[in-house]
């Protein structure tokens, strides 16, 4: 599983992001963000290209789990 971390960053800079990683074709990623707008933005992505999304909140930072 591909891990991203992408704290610290705002839109569309997470999607940006995950958009490139998911150019590799890979199953799963994990990305890390730390605000809700880039947590929503990027959720949105992920299901629109397929991806079942499951999201975790640790403190301030939500890791979200993306699967085809």
């Amino acid at each position: 599983m591909k891990q991203l971390d992408a704290r610290g960053l705002s839109c569309p800079e997470p999607v940006i992001m995950i958009r490139q990683a998911m150019q590799s074709g890979d199953a799963a990623y994990e990305m890390t963000v730390d605000n809700h707008a880039a947590k929503e933005n990027v959720t949105r992505y992920a299901e629109h290209q397929g991806y079942t999304v499951t999201v975790r909140q640790e403190g301030g930072d939500y890791t979200l789990t993306m699967q085809k």
